[in-house]
Parts: structure tokens; C-alpha cells; sequence
């Protein structure tokens, strides 16, 4: 099933599938989330603004807007 970042719970692993939103596209890509790349849910903020994942070995934290235009799929 296809959602977006921002509607997955904590420590769910989804893999990236492409981007809603072209302007927000490279700075994503440069942050390490590319198209087929594995994210873990690693933390979310009381108010869902930041959220971590972990994505390349590494965690990141994304702003609820840029969550919104990340489209993934779960893994099992």
C-alpha cells in the first residue's frame, strides 16, 4: 500500500517509491532518501513536527512538510 511518510507510525520500515513535490526533490536526494532506498520510522515529535528516520546507516530528522511529499511503500 502506497502512503506517505508522514502517515507511517513508529518503527516501520517503508521504502521510498518517488516524490510528490519536485522543488523538495533534491534536497531530499542530497539528504540520502533516493527512489528504492529502505527508511525506518525512528521517532516522532508530540505534534508530528519533526519526525527522525533512519535512512544510509544514518538518522535524520525531516520537517512534517517535507515527510508529506516523501511517497512510500511498507515492507514486510
Amino acid at each position: 500500500m502506497v502512503k506517505k511518510l508522514s502517515e507511517i507510525k513508529i518503527g516501520k520500515k517503508v521504502m521510498i517509491k518517488s516524490f510528490a513535490n519536485d522543488e523538495i526533490f533534491l534536497k531530499l536526494m542530497e539528504m540520502g532518501c533516493l527512489p528504492g532506498e529502505i527508511i525506518t520510522v525512528n521517532q516522532i515529535s508530540p505534534f508530528k513536527d519533526p519526525i527522525s528516520i533512519i535512512v544510509a546507516g544514518y538518522q535524520l530528522s525531516l520537517r512534517l512538510n517535507e515527510a508529506e511529499n516523501i511517497i512510500v511503500e511498507e515492507v514486510v
